[in-house]
């Protein structure tokens, strides 16, 4: 077998998609990514597994591993992906302007999965004898999830990792995880790990009231010097960044792991005993610093606006712009720092985070509250109206909050205390755990239910 022929088994192919599903008066479009994998497919009643984008492009890979590519050649299942609408290469033609960007919300998507599951349905002359499962995970998991809720005739049942089904404002309780994971001895964290992070927080604050401006930005290779209070924030939240992402992901194939991380900060070996939390912290930075091979940490909150303002469709990869958009108009999810148990600083609170929305698409931040609370009455927010679907999510997850972790009469969920943002995600032999090994059991079991009980079902 050649190298490549798994990726020949993918194909990519295009949809035109209205690029306004509820206003039947206008009548552009744009170019929906997808992909096919047909390979593991049992003609003519196999199911159809549907791997749905989040913010972010897709990629062939997507139906080429991971726990839903397991499931699917076990169940021989049509595989498909499909890209968000304004991510990836699925962008209008018109591009990221604002006035553009209306047409980006969580609603026009499930419409788009809606429209898409006609195309493909007739395309391969499916019938009601072919079940669709979703799967997503983080904002795609809600989308799984809201698809299955709002489409319940189309979809037969899903599958979401990680998915913050409740839109929140002030998601404070995202940095309390953080502290609390880092606090946990199961993942390599301890008091010790948590306080020294505080700590060094503290020292930087220290520094900034000092006003040890050029001082502060030589130890942390800042590229500019933080003299003003939005760069002292925006400095604040990339050193934050970098503990963030590590207890977020944790052992799913980040720089570090909450180990590594606190062995740094307290350095259980015993060199260097006497280096302070601060030299610790600026040592953990330069380690990040040498794997994105920034030359320096950009602490200019002028040039993160600027970024944010650029329209143009190359800039795409990298999401930012689309997404703050989304989090402005639909979902908050701003991880403050205000409350005592955050590890990090209380310069990273909600004014400092909403006020992008004012300056990158004039949206005011008074109206935000009234967006959130629309979208959780919409969607049902942590207590969806949801039949056969199946909610996961890892212990140290900052992100479980927001989702469905205790499952009820309708709901099913998954709990792996020891793992991190969509660890059930990948394939089998990243599953290093047993909690993980375990849970992806259950996952495969609940699966394996919905398709057998609906096959006895049309038997009858």
């Amino acid at each position: 077998m050649s190298e490549d022929q798994p990726f020949q088994q993918v194909k990519e192919s295009w949809l035109e998609q209205p690029l306004d599903h509820f206003n039947r008066l206008k009548v552009k479009t744009f170019s929906q990514k997808f992909f096919v994998n047909e390979a593991h497919w049992q003609r003519p009643d196999g199911p159809v597994f549907l791997f749905i984008g989040g913010e972010g492009p897709i990629f062939n890979f997507d139906l080429l591993a991971g726990h839903h590519v397991e499931m699917a050649q076990q169940h021989r299942a049509l595989l498909l992906a499909v890209e968000h609408r304004f991510y990836g290469d699925s962008i209008n033609p018109d591009g990221l302007q604002t006035e553009s960007l209306a047409d980006l919300s969580s609603q026009q998507a499930l419409a788009d999965l809606a429209a898409f599951h006609g195309y493909i349905s007739q395309k391969f002359n499916l019938t009601s004898r072919n079940l669709w499962v979703s799967f997503g995970g983080s904002y795609s998991g809600a989308l799984s999830a809201w698809f299955r809720g709002k489409f319940p005739n189309l979809v037969h049942a899903a599958v979401a990792s990680s998915a913050p089904v409740k839109a929140e404002l002030d998601f404070s309780a995202y940095n309390h995880v953080v502290g609390l994971s880092l606090k946990n001895t199961a993942v390599g964290g301890s008091e010790k790990c948590w306080a020294q992070v505080q700590r060094a927080f503290a020292s930087v604050e220290a520094e900034l009231i000092a006003g040890n401006f050029s001082q502060l930005a030589a130890e942390f290779g800042c590229c500019q010097i933080p003299k003003n209070l939005d760069d002292q924030i925006e400095l604040m939240q990339n050193l934050a960044d970098v503990i963030m992402g590590t207890v977020q992901y944790n052992e799913e194939g980040g720089l570090m792991s909450i180990s590594d991380l606190c062995d740094l900060m307290t350095n259980v070996s015993g060199e260097h005993t006497e280096m302070k939390a601060y030299s610790r912290l600026i040592k953990l930075t330069q380690i990040y610093r040498s794997s994105t091979e920034e030359k320096c940490l950009d602490v200019s909150h002028e040039k993160t606006i600027q970024d944010l303002m650029d329209t143009s469709v190359h800039s795409s990869r990298r999401a930012e712009r689309q997404w703050t958009y989304q989090t402005c108009t639909e979902f908050g999810f701003y991880q403050t720092c205000e409350d005592s148990t955050c590890p990090f600083s209380g310069l990273i609170n909600l004014q400092a985070q909403t006020k992008l929305c004012t300056a990158v698409f004039g949206i005011s931040q008074h109206s935000l509250p009234s967006r959130i609370a629309f979208t959780n009455s919409y969607y049902g927010g942590d207590e969806p109206h949801t039949h056969r679907v199946l909610y996961i999510n890892g212990g140290i997850d900052p992100w479980k909050e927001l989702s469905v972790v205790q499952g009820g009469e309708e709901a099913r969920s998954v709990f792996i205390d020891d793992t991190a943002h969509c660890a059930d995600m990948s394939g089998r032999r990243f599953a290093k755990r047993d909690s993980l090994r375990k849970a992806r059991q259950e996952i495969e079991k609940q699966v394996s239910d919905w398709l057998r009980t609906a096959s006895l079902e049309k038997m009858d």
